[in-house]
């Protein structure tokens, strides 16, 4: 999924949502591979009963003309599933920097899942692994246990350790060898000479 486009007037993330499972806006900075891994666990949800659409909120601006929202994620969060009630109707999770928002239906949502994302998102964390550890606490405290899939086959790989490759030193020792060998040919092509005699004529 390509991170959406905020744009300066309506609501982003309803367009967004009507067909699409998560908003996550351009200023989000979310790596590929954290987006990819929680659409994988809100389709797994989906398919276990508990279906769940996110929108993630980074700045006020990804709220187009609705920024008196921001900071305010249960009250988007309620205005946001309203919208999207005529062509959806599971429940709505709100991510803000500031806390979650959870829309239930028109319901309000269980103590069990309010207690599930009542601690705010961690300062500097992305909020992209906030959403995905909000659902799948809230599909926990629903009775649908959801595995979360692994990301890093498309995420950057970690930084080797320090110290010499042991391919590195390998291919090093080989060519070594090639090199030594080379030389020893070389020698036994090459046709002997004869020293000079140094005796008396």
């Amino acid at each position: 999924m390509v991170p959406a486009v905020s744009r300066a007037d309506g609501d982003p993330a309803s367009d967004v949502l009507v067909d699409q499972s998560v908003f996550v806006p351009w200023d989000a900075n979310a790596p590929l591979g954290r987006v990819t891994q929680l659409e994988s666990v809100l389709g797994s949800a989906a398919r276990d009963g508990y279906p769940v659409r996110v929108a993630i909120v980074a700045s006020a601006s990804d709220l187009g003309s609705i920024t008196a929202l921001w900071r305010q994620p249960q009250m988007y969060a309620e205005f946001l599933g309203r919208e999207l009630s005529l062509v959806y109707g599971g429940r709505v999770l709100v991510v803000m920097p500031n806390g979650f928002g959870l829309y239930d239906r028109g319901q309000t949502p269980p103590v069990g899942e309010m207690a599930a994302i009542a601690r705010p998102p961690t300062a500097g964390s992305s909020l992209v692994a906030d959403a995905l550890g909000a659902v799948t606490r809230l599909s926990s405290a629903a009775g649908h246990v959801i595995a979360v899939p692994t990301a890093i086959a498309v995420e950057a790989p970690a930084a080797r350790e320090l110290g010499p490759d042991p391919a590195e030193v390998l291919i090093v020792i080989g060519g070594g060898v090639l090199v030594a060998l080379a030389w020893t040919l070389s020698l036994r092509a090459r046709p002997v000479r004869f020293r000079r005699s140094t005796g008396p004529a």
